[in-house]
């Protein structure tokens, strides 16, 4: 089997492709070889050299920051989706691109966030490069939007190390910017210090390391790129976010970060958990968001502040009756993960002894993961998500039909949800106001 050292040599830090055509034809089996390569040094040449060939192709890892600018302006009417991809990425980012393509979607977003990072063993490099090929492999032209989600603090591992939990998170953020996350959303929102008197003092530990990694942003990211950074004022799964909280956050931000370019949106808690809750049966209870706090508390970000809107995490396991609300409260941007998750783990198609080796994967491996009073179904719903990265290659090995199944009950979500959030016939729209140049990456033989 040929790799991409057959087709691809390095000339000066630049990839040089010998045949345009037999390398597009074998590119799948190709970045199968580049994720699952052993040897570390040649695996990051091959991704960051697929990455590289791709934009030649015209898939540009791109800010969404000059969208968001106008989005603060003047709300177009749509909400942006932004999925975050645990297994399977190849086939599931060319699912994503197929329905795009389709429905001339331009706006939507890939993440991965800083836990997912770990748990699915997808480090940015891969995660970049994978979404690009797949761009690339769908005949995609124009802006990908990748971004890193939930770059969070952990309050625990802060509470030991205020210097080293910092320093974890800005060696993160310079990974993921040298792997072509133009888009950054910020959480410190785990460091509120409720024993605080004021909402602004509660929110300080908040703003203040907010400030301090938006600062480092703009002190790394390439030239002609503004990078789009986010932050939160409402950890997820707590109480709703207040107007009170958001002015307190944006009005000490402003405090601390002096930099032109600040933050381009807000990410707020409306009544949604992370994965949704799970009922002892292992089904989902309904969730009950508060679209009129969303509604509020976009509107301030936008005309008290000139950001683009509020972001709404934990929605991809909400009813389908209530997405067409987002863009009717003004949402900016949605967050979407467990659902397409479950698509996969839940598929008819899915062999059910594949599905039984993950779930006794889970219930070996993570045992004392399991709370006092937790059923059996809701503990492997909580817990199958930690099963994706050491099953990586299990599931991409995956028969091609079974697979096919697959993306297809996900291509069908991806079209209902880029219906009901308004971004169908978005592309001209998006490149009219982002039409980016490539950053030149040198590349290290492998």
């Amino acid at each position: 089997m040929k790799d991409l050292w057959d087709f691809v040599k390095i000339v000066d830090g630049v990839p040089r492709v010998n045949d345009e055509g037999a390398l597009h034809e074998a590119l799948d089996s190709i970045l199968y070889q580049a994720v699952f390569e052993k040897d570390e040094m040649r695996k990051k040449a091959s991704l960051a050299a697929i990455k590289e060939i791709s934009k030649t192709h015209g898939v540009i890892p791109s800010s969404i920051q000059k969208l968001y600018e106008e989005m603060g302006r003047d709300y177009p009417g749509f909400t942006v989706p932004a999925i975050n991809i645990r297994g399977l990425t190849y086939d599931v980012a060319r699912a994503v691109f197929r329905k795009a393509l389709e429905l001339d979607v331009g706006a939507f977003i890939f993440e991965i966030a800083r836990s997912e990072i770990g748990y699915t063993n997808q480090r940015p490099l891969e995660y970049a490069a994978v979404v690009t090929a797949a761009a690339f492999r769908e005949g995609w032209r124009g802006p990908v939007f990748i971004q890193g989600d939930h770059f969070q603090f952990s309050r625990k591992n802060y509470e030991k190390s205020h210097e080293g939990e910092s320093n974890y998170l800005r060696n993160l953020i310079k990974e993921a910017v040298d792997a072509e996350f133009y888009n950054i959303d910020i959480d410190a929102s785990t460091l509120v210090d409720l024993s605080q008197k004021t909402v602004k003092e509660q929110q300080r530990p908040n703003f203040e390391k907010t400030g301090e990694l938006s600062a480092l942003i703009r002190t790394i990211e390439p030239m002609g790129v503004t990078i789009s950074t986010g932050g939160e004022i409402g950890e997820i799964g707590g109480k709703n976010s207040t107007p009170e909280e958001l002015r307190g956050f944006l009005d000490g931000f402003r405090e601390v970060f002096k930099e032109q370019m600040g933050l381009s949106k807000i990410s707020v808690q409306t009544g949604t958990t992370h994965g949704g809750v799970v009922l002892p049966d292992g089904t989902l209870a309904k969730v009950s968001i508060d679209f009129e706090t969303l509604k509020t508390l976009s509107r301030l970000a936008r005309e008290e502040y000139g950001l683009a809107g509020c972001v709404q995490h934990g929605a991809s396991t909400l009813p389908e009756d209530a997405f067409d609300m987002f863009p009717k409260v003004g949402a900016a941007e949605i967050h979407l993960a467990t659902g397409f998750q479950n698509i996969i783990y839940d598929s008819p198609s899915l062999p059910g002894a594949f599905r039984e080796e993950a779930y006794e994967f889970i219930k070996r491996e993570f045992a004392d993961e399991k709370k006092a009073g937790q059923t059996e179904e809701q503990f492997i719903y909580n817990t199958r998500k930690k099963a994706l990265g050491p099953m990586k290659k299990t599931f991409w090995d995956l028969p091609a039909e079974v697979k096919s199944r697959i993306m297809k009950e996900l291509e069908e979500r991806f079209g209902l949800l880029f219906r009901k959030l308004n971004v169908v016939g978005t592309k001209k729209f998006v490149q009219e106001r982002i039409s980016p140049e490539p950053v030149k990456k040198q590349i290290g033989l492998p």
